[in-house]
């Protein structure tokens, strides 16, 4: 564990699993094939993950969980972990010319008018305009429509005239689709990372094979060597974006709402429900007249959707899934009736039982 470290070229804010299984991950994919790209990242909420990490000099164990085994790999892109609330460390990343690239990972309400990582990046972007450290990327990877753009409105509102400007002409907003299914770890996958790599893993992250990440926009200072890896740039990501929160994402909210209701606890037992399945095969074929792709791609791509939910050992707990309804069900359920009914189609009736499953465990649960 002391092998040389990469310098610092990027910034992540919202230091959690999923970025340590997706964009992490893909950073010490490029950073293996000879690039040159460490990470600072800082946490989202609680300073605990930051804390953690540190103690470990940034590394950990990714755990890809199949259906036939689990195998690893250490990952040391990340080469500082920072409590988001350390304001000076913030700052002084972003107004350091070296780092190039900023991913965000702070979910859906992290989009929401009054949340507070728009105004953090602001702050970030005002240190490095005052630094004259140059242009840079902000790439948003969270299940929100049109996620870099709307990012970027927020952010605006938080800058005063002078630095709205500098951000129009340095700063890219880049938009995504990420996907890839990270259950939380638990005291036995501590046990597993132990086994597998030899060392105490107080964070391990726990991932399924399957990894998918699509990129639209531009990189003014550059970025690692992403599309040598499985990543995708394309011109336009919102068919791909609208395919993942229309098919995946609307699929785990029937899953987690209906799902809680017959007394399943993950996914895998959900989709398992002869009942749910039919539910859900439905909702994609209501989804399926409004997506702009492909109709090959849309089966090739629904079949491996099948085969990652038909994975016993990946645990995607239905509770999780169920969290932050409030955010997730309108881009997810709500905009497929919206298209529907733009074209002269009737709103979908599994849908519409997503929305009153998720208004019946909110009125059992009091949750959002």
């Amino acid at each position: 564990m002391s092998t040389p470290r990469h310098p610092i070229r990027l910034a992540h804010l919202g230091l959690g699993a999923f970025s340590r299984a997706h964009q992490a991950w893909y950073t010490q994919a490029a950073n293996d094939r000879g690039a040159d790209w460490g990470i600072a990242a800082f946490t989202g909420r609680t300073p605990d993950i930051a804390r953690e990490l540190s103690a470990q000099d940034g590394r950990y164990t990714l755990i890809t969980r199949a259906a036939n085994g689990d195998s690893a790999q250490v990952i040391d892109s990340i080469v500082s972990a920072s409590d988001g609330a350390d304001n000076a460390a913030w700052t002084s990343t972003l107004a350091n010319p070296d780092v190039a690239v900023v991913t965000v990972t702070v979910t859906e309400a992290g989009y929401l008018p009054a949340a507070t990582p728009p105004r953090r990046l602001a702050e970030g972007l005002r240190a490095r305009r005052a630094a004259a450290s140059g242009p840079i990327a902000i790439v948003s990877c969270d299940n929100v429509p049109a996620n870099g753009t709307k990012l970027k409105e927020l952010v605006l509102q938080q800058a005063d005239n002078d630095l709205s400007e500098w951000i129009h002409d340095n700063v890219s907003f880049v938009v995504t689709m990420v996907d890839r299914i990270t259950p939380a770890a638990t005291d036995e996958d501590r046990r597993i990372a132990r086994g597998l790599v030899g060392w105490d893993d107080r964070v391990p992250v726990v991932t399924e094979p399957f990894s998918e990440w699509v990129l639209q926009g531009e990189f003014p200072a550059g970025r690692p060597d992403w599309h040598e890896v499985g990543a995708q740039f394309v011109d336009d990501v919102e068919p791909y974006e609208n395919r993942k929160l229309w098919l995946l994402n609307a699929g785990h909210s029937l899953l987690a709402y209906r799902g809680l209701e017959r007394g399943h606890s993950t996914v895998f037992d959900a989709f398992a429900d002869e009942t749910l399945r039919g539910e859900v095969e439905q909702l994609w074929t209501e989804a399926r007249p409004v997506l702009a792709l492909p109709a090959d791609e849309v089966d090739a791509w629904l079949e491996q959707l099948r085969t990652r939910w038909q994975n016993p050992r990946i645990e995607h707990r239905l509770a999780q899934v169920a969290q932050g309804g409030e955010q997730k069900v309108p881009a997810r359920i709500l905009s497929v009736a919206h298209e529907r009914e733009a074209a002269g189609l009737p709103p979908g009736e599994a849908g519409a039982e997503v929305v009153a499953a998720w208004n019946r465990y909110r009125k059992t649960t009091g949750a959002s």
